[in-house]
Parts: structure tokens; C-alpha cells; sequence
């Protein structure tokens, strides 16, 4: 009972962390799109040097997580919990690594004034925020209903990223001199994708995680 005790302590910690590294994820990215959209060079740069701390933290959780396997001997749902944990984290590190993305493609724009569809950009943002957030709140809750709702928000953000690379091409056709930022906000418009799919990825790894079998939300 002792071990029992010690192994659900333990786990509690290395789940706390995930929540905390989470958390740091999703603010990361939001940042990195606020300095893009202000042309913010210093804050790109912090993005950049603090992303050593979310890879950090994932290096923490796998550890953590050995060492549970090692000493506790986990039976099979505890060890598909311990699964589950170092997934998830492997996807908030690459959503840390998407706003590091975005950071050097606002370095690239420098001060460069933007092209009007921009807008379009923070209208991804925003919804790509809320999945994670939700996304989020799904895993601390371990709510299944609320993991299959984040399928239909993606559909949302792919949507509105081919009409936001549409018109961005668009800008690239009519005025050739707008190449470059097109291009670079073209691939700003691709981490948020991206981004969007890792949460979808979590949130099935959640429903695999309280069912016992693999789900694929977006077919």
C-alpha cells in the first residue's frame, strides 16, 4: 500500500509538470504571434533564448517518468498513463518549438511594415489558442466529451488556413515586391496548422488513454 501510495504521489508531481510545461507552451506561442504582429525584434529574440526551458522540462518528465517504470513496476494502465504523459509532452515541446518558428520569421520581417492580411493571421491565433486551452482543460479534467469537440475546432483552423494562404498568395501575385513576407507568413500560418493538429493529437492520446484504443478525430 506503501508503494501504491508513493507511485500515485509521484505521478500526481510528474502530471503537475506536464500541466505547468502546458501552460508555458501555449503562452510561448501566444507571445511569439504578439511580437510578430508588432514587430517586436527583442521579443522574438527572448522567444528564441527561452526555449531551452520547455525542453528542458519535457528532458524532466521523460526522466521522471523511467524512473516510475524502473522502481514501481507499473501494471498496464498505469504504464499506458505514463505513455500518454510523455507524448504529450513531446507535442507542447513542438508547439514550443513552432513559436521559436514564428519568432525567427519575425526576425526575418524585421520592421518591414506588414501586408494587410496579417489580420487573418491573428484571427488564427486566436482560435488555435482556445483549442490548446481547451485541449488543456480536457487533460487535467480527463473529460472525453470535451476531447471529441476539439475535432470539430480544427476543422475551423484548417479552414482558415487555406483561405489565409490563399489570399496571401494572392498579395505575392498582384504585388511581386511582397514576396518575401509572403512567404514568411505563409510558414507563420503553418506552425499555427501545425499547432492545431498537436492538440488534436492530445486529445486523442486522451481518449486512447481513458478507453484503451486508439480514436482518430479528424476522419
Amino acid at each position: 500500500m506503501v508503494g501504491r501510495e508513493k507511485f500515485n504521489e509521484e505521478l500526481k508531481q510528474v502530471q503537475q509538470l506536464l500541466v505547468e510545461m502546458s501552460n508555458t507552451a501555449i503562452q510561448t506561442i501566444d507571445h511569439a504571434m504578439d511580437y510578430l504582429l508588432a514587430n517586436d525584434i527583442e521579443g522574438a529574440l527572448t522567444i528564441i533564448n527561452n526555449d531551452v526551458h520547455i525542453n528542458r522540462m519535457e528532458e524532466e518528465i521523460n526522466d521522471r517518468v523511467i524512473l516510475l517504470i524502473a522502481k514501481q513496476q507499473p501494471v498496464a494502465t498505469d504504464l499506458r498513463r505514463l505513455m500518454v504523459l510523455v507524448k504529450i509532452a513531446a507535442d507542447m515541446e513542438r508547439i514550443g518549438d513552432y513559436a521559436v518558428n514564428i519568432a525567427k520569421e519575425t526576425i526575418r520581417i524585421g520592421k518591414d511594415e506588414h501586408i494587410a492580411p496579417i489580420y487573418l493571421l491573428d484571427e488564427m491565433r486566436v482560435k488555435t489558442i482556445a483549442m490548446l486551452k481547451q485541449t488543456l482543460t480536457a487533460l487535467i479534467k480527463e473529460d472525453m466529451e470535451e476531447a471529441k469537440a476539439i475535432a470539430k475546432l480544427d476543422d475551423e483552423v484548417d479552414e482558415m488556413y487555406g483561405y489565409t494562404i490563399k489570399t496571401l498568395l494572392g498579395v505575392g501575385v498582384s504585388d511581386p515586391t511582397q514576396l518575401s513576407q509572403v512567404t514568411q507568413l505563409s510558414f507563420v500560418c503553418r506552425y499555427l496548422e501545425r499547432s492545431a493538429d498537436h492538440a488534436t493529437n492530445m486529445a486523442e492520446r486522451l481518449l486512447y488513454l481513458l478507453k484503451g484504443r486508439h480514436y482518430e478525430l479528424n476522419n
